[in-house]
């Protein structure tokens, strides 16, 4: 789960859990590619007119938010979506117009329980989409966690398998490949552990994906949590909790090299991803972004703080920070560390102007601060624009942080060539973006 712990990228997420520059930027017939590059930066105030979550008196999610032609996808876990004055039913999934006026579309795929991941393949474009999450049934038929549905109707494809044995958390699509991560041990009939490639027409696993993936930090389940494809397309990065991946030792995070027949765990990692964060947090890189160009990796961490950590200042590890990693395939140091002050980041976007990362941080650049402001500490709440070099607090002109949101729950961050979408909770009714009302649950920043 993304979200009731302390504080998902989604992965999942992560994109998290979806990244072709095509469908991302609007194309109707994808072609796997890598993540959208942007240039600039984005507005500091969100568009409005683009639908929310209704306060139901429920803490409710957006947990993914994906584009596909001129439609944007929304899945997560909620019962209602407000626009324009009316409210829609809708059970954890929803689309609705990529552009003014953010109308709602007809696409009801009544989904059981909560979806964590929506994707899309080349295979059929738009037409059809890719879910994944914890459920029992999706538009009346019997779906086990994982299914294919038609756009157009919200029916289930059957063609495609739709049984995976425990809850799914991100997918991508990836040329001839649905690269699929949670924390089953099958799909389809077929025993795979933890992520599994599968044919994007039939859900049988295809092998691209062979890791032996095994291994758990205490205190909560094997899974893979979130991945992101480079902007090439040629490597991937994955988030979760683990311990070995084919084969090597690799925990928080790994990057995978998929220009072969299978894909291929790389030489790139750090032994500061070993550092453990508090006993509840099972792991805690949630999410991560690649830099223009694929030269440098960005992470999101939650965790509090180290479990060993001996209350004095300034803070050290990866918990409740941003970072920024050299993309080298080899052992590497980071570039620079940003602490929130003992708050939880969910989520990690980047273009070439900024590094936005969001969940609950009330300060930046706290590293002599836990859980109050400490010196040379800056207040940013909710949402931060992070100095790509430096790791340091985009100001505005007036000297305060440039970028700003509540402190609901961000728990997902999609950057198109249009602007950037926050997908995020409603948590504690909490509404605002950028200081303006009407956001819970999406939010767009234009470019």
């Amino acid at each position: 789960m993304r979200f009731f712990s302390s504080w998902r990228l989604a992965g999942p997420a992560g994109v998290i859990g979806f990244t072709l520059a095509a469908v991302a930027g609007g194309i109707g017939n994808p072609v796997p590619a890598g993540a959208v590059t942007a240039s600039g930066g984005v507005a500091a105030r969100p568009v409005s007119g683009t639908p929310q979550l209704v306060q139901t008196g429920h803490e409710e999610i957006v947990r993914q938010l994906v584009k596909c032609g001129g439609t944007m996808y929304a899945v997560g876990k909620f019962t209602k979506i407000s626009h324009g004055g009316k409210t829609y039913a809708r059970s954890n999934v929803f689309s609705f117009r990529a552009t003014a006026p953010y109308s709602v579309t007809s696409w009801n795929p009544n989904v059981n329980g909560e979806v964590n991941t929506i994707a899309f393949t080349a295979r059929r474009g738009c037409a059809d989409a890719y879910l994944g999450g914890g459920f029992t049934s999706v538009h009346g038929t019997k779906a086990k966690n994982i299914a294919e549905v038609s756009t157009k109707t919200g029916a289930v494809v059957q063609g495609f398998g739709h049984n995976a044995n425990g809850q799914v958390e991100t997918l991508l699509g990836y040329r001839g490949h649905l690269l699929d991560g949670g924390l089953f041990t099958s799909t389809n009939g077929h025993a795979r552990s933890y992520y599994a490639s599968l044919n994007p027409a039939t859900g049988q696993d295809d092998g691209f994906l062979q890791l032996g993936i095994s291994g758990n930090i205490p205190n909560g389940p094997t899974k893979i949590y979130n991945q992101q494809l480079s902007h090439n397309g040629k490597l991937l990065l994955a988030e979760g909790n683990f311990t070995s991946v084919g084969g090597q030792p690799r925990q928080q995070i790994f990057m995978l090299n998929l220009t072969g027949t299978q894909a291929k765990v790389t030489g790139w990692t750090s032994p500061e991803f070993n550092q453990h964060c508090i006993a509840h947090e099972s792991f805690y890189i949630r999410s991560a972004a690649w830099s223009p160009g694929d030269s440098k990796v960005y992470i999101a961490d939650t965790g509090l703080h180290l479990a060993n950590w001996n209350h004095t200042f300034p803070l050290t590890g990866l918990c409740d920070a941003a970072a920024s990693f050299p993309a080298a395939q080899r052992s590497v140091s980071h570039n620079w560390v940003n602490y929130m002050g003992c708050d939880s980041l969910y989520a990690v976007a980047a273009d070439s102007s900024a590094v936005y990362v969001a969940g609950h941080p009330r300060w930046s650049q706290n590293a002599n601060g836990c859980n109050h402001k400490g010196p040379g500490a800056v207040t940013d709440a909710g949402l931060q624009g992070l100095s790509p070099g430096t790791g340091k607090v985009r100001l505005n002109s007036s000297g305060s942080a440039r970028y700003t949101m509540s402190r609901a729950n961000a728990d997902d961050m999609l950057r198109t060539s249009a602007g950037l979408w926050i997908a995020s909770t409603n948590r504690l009714g909490f509404s605002s973006c950028g200081g303006v009302g009407g956001h819970a649950g999406i939010c767009f920043l234009p470019s």
